[in-house]
């Protein structure tokens, strides 16, 4: 009787182990370990639904919104470090110039990067990392990969993901528990801020896994192509901005197509729009049943900016890199 104690919980541990490890039937030429890192993602969301996402819900409702914005600010500008490095690792040094204007700005005049006076003066905000660097020099991206506790990436990725470490400041704050201190409040405020986009995510999409894996690889893929550079300002095409309540339109979002773009012909018969006066900005479209906003034009003549999706990155869930 104590033998066949004894085997049934190492069956089931067998179990679970095959199961963590098994593929679907018709995988996906980007995600050929999908039964695997779909073990890894459900990991991911009871760790985030039970632990991180109670704790930045209880920050964003006790912390004044001028903190949250000086937190969110303080570790941009401690971005810009990554961004510096690896621009300059891939030969941009007009953009690597710009970043290390950006540090030296919002250190100085925005008390140490609280404020981000850099994007009040102009200067673009990149997103750079090793993964777009390695991916830049032509190393290809590997299959998709769930880290866990990391979220969404590639092979190539996760490699990149160690790298930054060591190019992160916060690394080489001592003593250690202050390192780790700031670690966790990174991540926490980045969770905060990613509030509404997973309240997005659950509402809308049918099977989350697979909308954060494919809006993960489509927007590495933009940010590797020409589009990462086709912003009118050099930089990228500014993000969704998400609270509880949805998604609002980002600030400074472009509302015309990129120079150059040749507009869809109209058949032959359909009247046209008339054309707006100059200045005049596109009006995102209205949902079915919603009320258009005072002055708005057809949806017809919404442009939607390429690289709008939500942008997956490091320590969130799902992840995305802020700025």
């Amino acid at each position: 009787m104590q033998t066949k104690r004894m085997r049934i919980p190492s069956l089931a541990v067998a179990v679970l182990a095959v199961s963590a490890c098994s593929t679907v039937q018709t995988p996906s030429k980007d995600d050929p370990w999908e039964g695997f890192n779909r073990t890894v993602f459900k990991v991911n969301d009871k760790i985030d639904q039970y632990g991180l996402k109670p704790v930045a819900q209880g920050y964003k409702k006790i912390t004044p919104q001028p903190v949250q914005n000086g937190v969110t600010n303080f570790f941009a500008n401690i971005g810009d470090v990554y961004n510096v490095a690896n621009n300059l690792l891939q030969l941009k040094i007009a953009d690597g110039v710009s970043d290390i204007m950006r540090i030296v700005i919002n250190s100085v005049f925005g008390v140490g990067g609280v404020f981000d006076v850099a994007t009040l003066a102009k200067l673009p905000k990149h997103n750079q990392d090793l993964g777009l660097t390695f991916g830049h020099y032509g190393v290809p991206s590997g299959p998709y990969l769930v880290l866990p506790l990391f979220g969404p990436s590639t092979v190539r990725d996760a490699v990149g993901t160690a790298g930054d470490t060591f190019i992160n400041p916060v690394t080489y704050v001592n003593p250690a528990g202050l390192s780790w201190g700031l670690y966790g409040l990174n991540l926490v405020s980045t969770r905060a801020n990613l509030l509404g986009a997973t309240n997005l995510i659950e509402g809308a999409a049918l099977d989350r896994y697979s909308f954060v894996r494919n809006t993960y690889l489509q927007r590495r893929r933009y940010l590797l192509g020409a589009g990462a550079s086709a912003s009118a300002d050099g930089g990228e095409a500014p993000l969704p901005k998400y609270d509880e309540e949805g998604i609002t339109e980002p600030a400074g979002a472009p509302a015309a197509a990129p120079t150059g773009a040749a507009a869809p012909a109209a058949p032959i018969g359909t009247p046209t729009a008339p054309a707006a006066p100059a200045g005049a900005s596109a009006v995102p479209a209205t949902p079915s049943g919603a009320s258009a906003p005072e002055g708005a034009s057809e949806p017809g003549e919404v442009t939607v900016p390429a690289g709008q999706m939500v942008p997956p990155t490091r320590f969130n869930y799902p992840t995305l890199r802020l700025r």
